[in-house]
């Protein structure tokens, strides 16, 4: 279950001023983020590549207030998918709407993600799409069925926590969408998402059979051992066999079963996130995963 008061605390700039300026940033940030520069997640996804892990760049932020912010984060964006090829990775990238103008014009948006996408299909790279807020998920539903009859091979995050997803998947039906089922670390009022964290994990599992019926090549981002488990026998119930499907986690997190997975023959990729824009990203990873406290109390104390 979500921890709702470290979401708040995501929210609190006086916080962020606070950890950010001391030495608790330092400490967590190597253990979650690969660095401030691209040239760092780089080097993360060579050393993931070479124990058989992709990696997904992203770069960290959320959010723009004008046109200039977005076409700075389409260039970042493009940047990230002409380095795969140019360095020989096993790696996709993932995009925020939001960085992409989505709060400002859905046209300027559209407009910013045509061009990376365009450049992704050239280069032979694959683009997911970040799901965000649920306030942003009508916007983001409709850009992606604009999009995904040219680009194909789109990937949408897809919330299990959020009520209104088994709808909005039986809505995309038709298009036989690629989809990262994610459990979801956003703050959201109670009528829109699903609180207990048994109800969470039982919409992940029937969302998870839904994919492989309907879906293309679904991906589940999930430390869960329940729903890897259950992702597991629903590929071997529909026939689709360990390549019929990915497992998705986030660097730093749970890295020795990254590596028994990816050993054992299962597709495995790596979320690794990077830039300064770090502090949102990893209050939501202490929220989300109660076990990522400790190492947020041994960065406070200098172990």
């Amino acid at each position: 279950m979500v921890n709702r008061p470290l979401l708040w605390v995501a929210g609190s700039p006086r916080l962020e001023r606070l950890v950010t300026d001391s030495r608790i940033g330092a400490g967590m940030v190597h253990r979650f983020v690969a660095g401030d520069q691209l040239e760092d997640a780089v080097k993360v996804t060579q050393q993931l590549n070479h124990q058989r892990i992709g990696g997904i760049l992203d770069l960290l932020g959320e959010g723009v207030t004008d046109s200039a912010g977005a076409a700075g984060a389409t260039a970042h964006y493009r940047e990230s998918a002409a380095v795969i090829p140019a360095r020989g990775l096993d790696a996709t990238i993932s995009v925020k709407l939001s960085q992409l103008g989505l709060t400002i014009d859905r046209d300027t948006c559209l407009a910013n993600l045509g061009q990376i996408l365009q450049q992704a299909r050239e280069l032979g790279v694959t683009v997911e799409v970040d799901m965000e807020q649920s306030e942003l998920v009508p916007q983001t539903l409709e850009v992606f069925r604009q999009c995904v009859p040219e680009y194909p091979q789109l990937r949408l995050a897809m919330q299990a926590c959020l009520r209104r997803t088994p709808w909005d998947l039986e809505a995309l039906a038709p298009l036989k969408p690629r989809v990262r089922l994610v459990k979801g670390a956003y703050s959201e009022p109670l009528e829109a998402s699903i609180r207990s964290g048994a109800e969470v994990t039982a919409q992940y599992k029937f969302l998870t059979d839904w994919l492989f019926e309907h879906g293309t090549d679904p991906a589940f981002g999930t430390h869960d051992d329940a729903c890897i488990e259950h992702a597991m026998a629903a590929a071997a119930r529909t026939g689709a066999g360990q390549a019929g499907f990915e497992i998705q986690m986030l660097y730093g997190v749970r890295r020795d079963l990254q590596d028994r997975l990816a050993s054992e023959g299962f597709r495995v990729r790596v979320y690794i996130p990077f830039g300064s824009a770090w502090y949102p990203y990893l209050m939501r990873r202490m929220a989300e995963r109660p076990a990522n406290l400790r190492f947020f109390a041994r960065a406070l104390i200098g172990r």
